[in-house]
């Protein structure tokens, strides 16, 4: 099913996604970022979301703008932070400090080449994250964002790019 369809399928109660959903996939409607940045927060978005009809929609609207080693490295920003999230959430939440101090001992060799430029591999991870509900990690990685200049916008951007894409799973799942 395409993205349009899917769309198009959101039922009337849900007409502020569907135009919120327009909105955020659309250059004019998230400042700060291009169009394959865009489109890889939107997949990472997508996956983490668990709404596989939604995630393989993204995908092929994503491949008009994204090669498959990047649209592999939006997949790996899911993947690794489906991981981290849940680690760091909860040596975080944990009122003993004792676990933030040990070593985490996680592969994530994937952070240093994700086959997708850094900034967009980091705003993707950033969007997971606040699905995910880690903290800890969207704290880490806005801090990297906005050390090399990615603007409060840009970083807006990928937020609301993450709510809706999971406000659409969520309602399509109900469906």
């Amino acid at each position: 099913m395409s993205l349009s369809d899917l769309r198009n399928s959101l039922p009337d109660y849900a007409k502020d996604l569907k135009l919120n959903l327009d909105s955020v996939l659309s250059d004019a409607g998230s400042p700060g970022l291009d169009g394959k940045q865009i489109r890889a927060i939107a997949l990472a978005s997508a996956i983490a979301s668990r709404h596989k009809p939604l995630a393989a929609a993204i995908e092929a609207f994503a491949a008009d703008k994204l090669s498959s080693e990047e649209i592999n490295g939006a997949k790996a920003a899911a993947a690794v932070m489906a991981m981290n999230n849940i680690y760091y959430r909860a040596t975080h939440l944990i009122q003993n400090e004792e676990y933030g101090q040990l070593r985490a001992g996680l592969r994530m060799n994937v952070m240093a080449n994700p086959g997708i430029d850094k900034m967009t591999f980091e705003l993707a991870s950033l969007a997971v994250s606040a699905i995910n509900g880690c903290g800890a990690c969207m704290d880490s990685h806005e801090k990297v964002v906005r050390k090399h200049e990615v603007s409060a916008q840009g970083v807006q951007s990928s937020l609301k790019i993450g709510a809706v894409v999971h406000a659409v799973a969520v309602t399509l799942e109900q469906m």
